[in-house]
């Protein structure tokens, strides 16, 4: 009987190890806060499940996710269909492909607090090309510090523009590795551009779409830095999303024990309706 040699394990210690200390000890830290609560000097009191039964039974917390979900929502319903409609429009060869490639990477690798801050200055409506468009020129009254529809309009634009990028490279690649000769069956069967989107496109590009709802989900629902620049949460609380909410218990008001709490929920959210999305997605790809 042939033995397994177990050596391979020694190449992978050092990633477990290295998880183990990005991941698993801080999450131990915030699971020992969320149940404790501290005054500083590292002198702590224990509360068991308070924490957690006082955000569940919280208005704050309850219009807090709220806004994050709808949030997300919004994001998902406009940058999925619009990044396959992009995609589907771009060329497949040619000297276009790398141009228009480059061009859709552009604003993902502008960093987040960057991006914040050149919408930030581009809306407002005393200084940004954006305010002075909308006030002048259309006669529309938009200012995002003091309407929660401006802001919160301001900042979905911002999102579309910065990550839809995502979508359409990854709907691009589920389109360029179809291979030419289902195109050539449906041209031959006489099929409209509707039908080849449906049964041929559609379905090949399922395994990217499902990558991409996901990335899109758990990035729009852990939304901060863009936000928070733009807006700090205002006008009011209006876009006081639950990410900058937690921030502000934690660093704000040093609520150590109910912002760690805040944490766990926060996780077990962003986890469970990531897998909800996972499986319904995938759940006529089983054998």
């Amino acid at each position: 009987m042939k033995t397994e040699s177990q050596k391979a394990w020694f190449f992978v210690l050092p990633v477990l190890l290295l998880v183990a200390f990005n991941a698993l000890i801080p999450m131990m830290t915030v699971v020992n806060y969320s149940v404790q609560e501290t005054f500083g000097n590292n002198v702590f009191f224990w509360e068991g499940l308070r924490w957690f039964e006082e955000l569940l039974h919280s208005e704050r917390f309850h219009a807090a996710l709220g806004r994050q979900f709808l949030f997300t929502g919004i994001i998902l319903a406009i940058e999925v269909p619009l990044g396959i409609i992009i995609a589907l429009s771009m060329p497949r060869q040619g000297m276009w492909v790398p141009v228009c490639l480059v061009l859709m990477a552009l604003p993902m690798l502008i960093p987040w607090n960057v991006v914040g801050a050149m919408w930030n200055i581009f809306a407002l409506p005393d200084i940004g090309l954006l305010g002075y468009f909308m006030n002048t020129t259309l006669g529309i009254d938009y200012d995002m510090t003091q309407s929660p529809f401006a802001a919160w309009a301001t900042i979905i634009t911002m999102d579309v523009w910065h990550w839809t990028s995502l979508v359409v490279l990854l709907s691009y690649a589920g389109l360029v590795s179809i291979p030419d000769a289902y195109y050539q069956a449906a041209k031959i069967d006489g099929a409209s551009p509707f039908k080849v989107f449906r049964y041929i496109q559609l379905p090949k590009m399922k395994q990217v779409l499902t990558i991409a709802i996901l990335l899109r989900f758990m990035d729009s629902f852990n939304i901060y830095t863009e936000v928070f620049v733009m807006t700090g949460g205002g006008p009011g609380n209006s876009t006081t999303f639950l990410s900058i909410d937690l921030v502000k218990i934690a660093l704000g008001q040093f609520d150590l024990g109910p912002a760690a709490a805040m944490s766990l929920i926060y996780f077990a959210v962003t986890l469970l309706v990531s897998w909800l999305f996972y499986t319904l997605m995938t759940k006529d790809d089983a054998p």
